[in-house]
């Protein structure tokens, strides 16, 4: 047996050991495959990077920092969760002016932490990459100087889940300090927050008297998506919604934003063509301005690596808006994105101000 066949035996063996740890499958449902051939695509602009920073932060973030970063997704509720009144969308999101940061304001972070010795610490973003995982024994020092924050008077003995790799400290915590061009003073430092988890399938409609009950939709049909598809100035998109989790048995509820127009009149007409459990809600921003602010923004950003954007475009939230992750909210892309209408963003930002 030569050292090619070992790793194979050792990749297949823990490739079982995985498998037996998961759950069954549920049993597939045909009436619910989902084609995809009317959908509208989804884009995604990833800023580029110089390909030294790029590796360096993949490996701090992706490899050997701990996964916090992102919210946990809330479990299935088991009976339905009251719902806004339909057509009030979803509420509660900050706005631009509310995530706005300036020189001087009280911000906190929350998340990993890199520490080498002699060095102040630095807070690192979440940072996608594709690289692949290569031998830890050729990985570099963990590290984000270009595209972190530096934390004055930082205690790396506090973090949550700390541990040294390479002589460098890494961990998570929560700080609270005063924030000045991609500077914290440390106020407050305590252990990592986990964010609340984030219902996917919550819905902008109540449910029926009784509950959203299982049956069957042609959501899929020629003349559904037909429909769908010429009324992209109106909708904010569709959305698969599960209100009672998602097993085979469980009611499915076709969510739509309506943009503009009236939503009752958009109901009576769709009604025509859908049959199947529906949600109709108001979203802000229709499919086709959507695509028009992605493109838009896609060319704005092209070289503009100093407003620290990690991910742009597409479609996240349910009201149709276009989602930009970033560092911080600052006047630099208030000014870049006013020209776009700022209420057409959703912004996912990692230094947050404290009101």
């Amino acid at each position: 047996m030569n050292p090619t066949d070992k790793v194979d035996d050792l990749l297949a063996e823990a490739g079982a050991q995985w498998r037996a740890t998961q759950p069954s499958a549920p049993e597939p449902d045909l009436d619910r495959i989902m084609s995809t051939k009317n959908t509208p695509k989804r884009r995604w602009l990833i800023p580029t990077l110089a390909a030294a920073s790029v590796a360096a932060i993949a490996v701090a973030a992706l490899t050997i920092l701990p996964d916090h970063n992102e919210p946990a997704v809330a479990p299935p509720a088991s009976k339905p969760t009251p719902q806004a009144a339909e057509g009030t969308g979803a509420a509660g999101k900050p706005t631009a002016d509310d995530l706005l940061v300036r020189n001087g304001d009280k911000v906190e972070v929350n998340g990993d932490v890199v520490a080498a010795p002699g060095k102040d610490a630095m807070f690192c973003p979440p940072v996608m990459s594709t690289l692949p995982v290569v031998d830890p024994a050729l990985q570099p020092a963990p590290s984000c100087d270009q595209n972190g924050v530096k934390l004055i008077g930082f205690d790396p003995a506090r973090m949550t889940g700390a541990k040294t790799v390479k002589g460098v400290s890494v961990g998570n915590a929560h700080v609270v300090g005063v924030w000045n061009d991609k500077t914290i003073t440390v106020e407050e430092q305590t252990a990592y927050r986990t964010p609340p988890p984030v219902d996917l399938d919550a819905l902008a409609c109540p449910a029926p008297a009784g509950g959203w009950p299982s049956k069957p939709s042609n959501f899929e049909s020629k003349t559904v998506q037909t429909f769908l598809a010429a009324r992209q100035d109106e909708i904010a998109g569709t959305r698969y919604k599960y209100p009672e989790g998602r097993s085979r048995k469980a009611p499915v509820v076709i969510a739509v934003g309506v943009a503009h127009g009236d939503l009752g009149a958009f109901r009576k007409a769709f009604e025509t063509v859908y049959q199947g459990n529906l949600c109709v809600y108001r979203g802000k921003v229709s499919l086709t301005d959507n695509y028009r602010i992605t493109d838009a923004v896609n060319n704005l950003l092209v070289g503009r690596n100093d407003l620290g954007i990690t991910a742009s475009g597409g479609q996240g939230p349910d009201d149709g808006t276009v989602p930009i992750s970033l560092l911080v909210l600052d006047e630099k892309a208030t000014d870049t994105f006013a020209p776009l209408g700022l209420a057409n963003f959703e912004f996912d930002v990692d230094v947050r101000p404290v009101r």
